[in-house]
């Protein structure tokens, strides 16, 4: 055990080390709901620039007045851009489905490196399997809240995701951590994800992906927005 005078001498060097630190890098905050000045817009809210479908070819929902709408049959969409670990920000708005209940009210998804996904349902009122609500981590982890507003108001993602690493032989050494919230409200505090063979495990960048969540029988038509989508490549 290091004795008290020994540790009251190393106290005054520690504290030099820290006092001659380097400046942090100045960021400027987004003012309403912009986002942050090092940040990527991924939708600029003006077309669907850097969207793609599963076949590559331009996403086909349709932007106004600042949000995509993509309503059912457009396919899921993804980023053309890929990232590794990152501080990520969306909004969304659930549409009001009172017929419907469970996972068959409005339904969608964002996936973290086109694979690993947050959910997105219309949690209010609406109970369902624990990881397949609202701000669940699909088939792993149920939310550590239901944070959930009104279908129709307007709802956001706020995550942090910590990429795997992977030896040299491309195996994962180091699974991929996420923490987020929903509307503000912590649902996930440094999770680790499982990448199964399913998932495809594995350490290369990938996209952000949002999902259409239709193509079975019965499948209500559903359209889902989305507005303000950025990351900050951590």
């Amino acid at each position: 055990m290091m004795s008290p005078r020994v540790l009251f001498l190393l106290l005054p060097l520690t504290l030099a080390a820290a006092d001659n630190a380097p400046q942090p890098r100045v960021v400027t905050p987004g003012a309403r709901g912009a986002a942050p000045s090092d940040a990527v817009a991924v939708f600029n809210g003006k077309e669907m620039t850097g969207w793609l479908n599963k076949a590559g070819q331009p996403a086909g929902c349709t932007v106004h007045a600042g949000v995509m709408t993509c309503t059912s049959g457009v396919g899921d969409i993804h980023t053309a851009e890929k990232f590794q670990s990152a501080q990520i920000h969306l909004e969304f708005n659930i549409p009001h489905m009172p017929e419907q209940k469970g996972q068959l009210r409005g339904n969608s998804g964002v996936y973290l490196h086109g694979k690993y996904e947050l959910q997105i349902l219309d949690s209010f009122e609406n109970p369902t399997y624990a990881h397949g609500s609202l701000g669940g981590l699909y088939g792993q982890a149920p939310p550590l809240v239901n944070a959930a507003r009104k279908p129709g108001e307007w709802q956001s993602y706020d995550i942090t995701f910590t990429a795997p690493e992977c030896d040299a032989l491309g195996k994962v050494v180091k699974k991929a951590v996420v923490t987020a919230y929903v509307n503000g409200i912590l649902v996930h505090r440094g999770v680790e994800i499982n990448a199964s063979e399913k998932l495809g495990g594995g350490c290369e960048a990938g996209p952000l992906l949002l999902q259409d969540h239709s193509g079975f029988p019965g499948a209500p038509v559903t359209s889902m927005q989305f507005r303000r989508i950025w990351w900050r490549p951590l």
